[in-house]
């Protein structure tokens, strides 16, 4: 059950980049999207998605009962993205193939928690660069989450 929540902290998280500022200065992604306040929102609306889908809310039925679990993955999930996108904060969770053994997480679980994200990052309008910095690190930790 905890293993599920951690492939949500990563979905969110480990999209690490920069760009050009038009004064020519880098700008971590943290930065470009909008530091840990607009991080916050999108994990709420994350949360509030992942809670609401049928799909997979399955994953996470025990974890809503309790309060303080739910405030624990909000929290892990903002600082784990905080970090990997550049900011200040640290994320002190499990790596995602360790997480996830023995969860026999199908593709389609995967591709329902992608779909909950992306209509998190699109209700706040993050830019489509942004967005799939985000998306292409999702991918290429599918192989440590996906059949383990």
């Amino acid at each position: 059950m905890k293993r599920i929540l951690t492939v949500m902290m990563v979905v969110c998280a480990l999209a690490i980049g920069s760009v050009f500022a038009e004064d020519g200065m880098k700008k971590s992604l943290y930065e470009r999207l909008g530091k840990k306040e607009a991080i916050t929102a999108v994990v709420d609306e994350f949360l509030k998605n992942v809670v609401g889908d049928d799909r997979i809310n399955k994953f996470f039925a025990d974890t809503v009962k309790d309060q303080k679990q739910v405030a624990k993955l909000r929290n892990n999930l903002i600082d784990q993205i905080c970090e990997a996108t550049g900011g200040p904060c640290k994320y002190k969770g499990k790596n995602m193939e360790k997480a996830h053994k023995g969860m026999n997480i199908s593709d389609a679980d995967f591709g329902a928690l992608v779909e909950d994200l992306v209509k998190a990052l699109d209700k706040f309008n993050v830019p489509a660069a942004e967005k799939n910095e985000l998306l292409g690190a999702l991918a290429s930790l599918k192989g440590d989450i996906v059949g383990k």
